[in-house]
């Protein structure tokens, strides 16, 4: 387990990457499922993240789908 700042600092760097086509979703798929234990509430947020990577894993996704993976990402670094 990394620092909650470490966290919330990675998260809003990985949204804002993805978001602006800078990362392939594959890419913030894996990143999510690495993540470790985090106490809350931002475990209960990284929990969520991970079971909705691993639930839309095919390619290509809508545009919804990728709408639902900013609002995770942007729950993670959330106060």
């Amino acid at each position: 387990m990394k620092s909650i700042n470490d966290l919330v600092a990675s998260a809003k760097t990985v949204c804002d990457r993805y978001r602006a086509g800078r990362m392939e979703r594959e890419t913030v798929r894996e990143w999510v499922l690495g993540l470790g234990a985090y106490p809350s509430p931002h475990g209960e947020r990284v929990r969520e993240a991970m079971e909705w990577f691993r639930l839309h894993n095919h390619e290509p996704v809508s545009e919804d789908i990728v709408l639902v993976d900013i609002d995770r990402l942007k729950a993670i670094s959330a106060p």
